[in-house]
């Protein structure tokens, strides 16, 4: 396994090699359907949040794991996070695929949730898309990384250009 890398800022933190090689393996076969005999079913989602103008026709696809209650079998993987990310109590566990275009788009700033709370999202392939954090700093998406930050403050994603997707999972708990 690779040392991990920890980057801590006033307002985020990342963790590169945050999960052990096996366990991220897994769950990047799972996300990314390398494994046909894990098939990882994808909802297409015609808007990428409600600060989407009309002009903006982004679209992506995501699978809610969990909402309040488990949405899909592979929650089970999901239990190790209650002690690696200190849950308390969790909120949402959602996956994203943010198919590749020819240009890279950057996606309208939201809020996961209102009341304060706190967000993860686990990148599950490298490509040249990011996270745009409230003060403007680009977190890039890099496999088995992990951020940690504020998700009720305003942020954004956006797609890629170099892969065929971006694929990431969001958590939100307290």
């Amino acid at each position: 396994m690779v040392p991990q890398l920890k980057v801590e800022k006033e307002n985020y933190t990342t963790i590169d090699n945050f999960f052990d090689d096996m366990y991220f393996k897994n769950l990047q076969d799972i996300i990314m359907n390398q494994d046909q005999a894990k098939q990882f079913d994808w909802h297409f989602v015609s808007h990428l949040n409600n600060k989407q103008t009309e002009s903006d026709n982004s679209s992506y696809f995501a699978r809610t794991i969990y909402d309040q209650e488990p949405m899909h079998d592979i929650y089970e993987m999901f239990k190790p996070l209650y002690q690696l990310f200190s849950i308390r109590s969790l909120i949402r566990i959602k996956a994203n695929c943010y198919p590749a275009t020819e240009n890279l788009i950057t996606h309208a700033k939201h809020i996961d949730y209102p009341d304060t709370h706190k967000g993860a999202i686990i990148y599950i392939n490298t490509n040249n898309g990011y996270t745009i954090l409230e003060d403007g700093t680009k977190i890039k998406s890099i496999a088995n990384r992990v951020l940690f930050f504020d998700a009720s403050k305003p942020h954004s994603s956006t797609n890629c250009t170099n892969t065929k997707a971006r694929f990431n999972i969001n958590v939100n708990y307290f």
